[in-house]
């Protein structure tokens, strides 16, 4: 069965396109103009990605995102005219999966998309393959009930945040570059926009370390990337 892509954007010129080259690619495409009814479709059709523009009439692609991330762990791209990093870090911070700034390549949305897509099926299916929670220092990290805990307090995670922490938990004290773990955390399997991880580690920071300055944890290999240590 052909995934189910709800797109909001409000630019019918651009809408029409992003349909057209979605439904080419064989995914069954619904779509919103609004922030009202993003949410509205959201929540009756229950589509597998929502592509998401940040400017819309009413609520913003921003509030949608950060009321649907409440809801739901359905992968969120988001899009934006914007070139601003503050307007990316709060889309991340908030939720979002991952980010496009128009104009966009069409070629390398598509490649976001099935990425995404990828991931969130063997989301779906891990439960029945993982092992025991994972324990280091003061952190547990439980991907088969997607939680994760420091020193008994759960962490509020987005999704991609969680991914991100189990996969580095999962191999502890091992240094990834940002364009190794693009592809191993996010699927893209070409040099996508390695400003995604940073950002990424710069929030798990801030939720994981005493001192997100001075991490001891997630810490930075210089020239090289980033590895969580005990």
């Amino acid at each position: 069965m052909a995934a189910k892509i709800l797109v909001v954007e409000d630019d019918l010129n651009l809408l029409a396109t992003l349909k057209y080259n979605l439904v080419k690619e064989g995914y069954d495409v619904i779509t919103a103009v609004d922030g009202s009814g993003a949410l509205e479709t959201a929540r009756r059709e229950k589509p597998e990605l929502i592509v998401l523009d940040v400017m819309l009439p009413g609520l913003s692609g921003f509030e949608v995102c950060r009321i649907l991330r409440k809801e739901t762990n359905i992968p969120i791209l988001m899009l934006t005219a914007k070139t601003e990093e503050v307007d990316k870090i709060v889309g991340l911070e908030i939720g979002a999966d991952d980010y496009m700034t128009k104009p966009f390549s069409m070629r390398e949305l598509l490649a976001r998309i099935r990425a995404m897509l990828r991931r969130s099926e063997m989301t779906k299916v891990q439960p029945q393959l993982e092992p025991e929670p994972l324990k280091i220092g003061g952190l547990e990290i439980d991907s088969a009930r997607h939680q994760a805990l420091l020193r008994g307090a759960t962490l509020e995670l987005s999704p991609k945040e969680f991914d991100l922490l189990a996969f580095l938990a999962q191999n502890k004290g091992l240094v990834f570059s940002r364009e190794q773990l693009l592809e191993k955390v996010w699927g893209y399997d070409y040099a996508g926009e390695t400003r995604t991880v940073d950002v990424h580690i710069r929030w798990l920071r801030q939720k994981i370390e005493s001192e997100p300055a001075k991490p001891k944890r997630l810490v930075t290999v210089r020239g090289t990337g980033y590895k969580l240590v005990g």
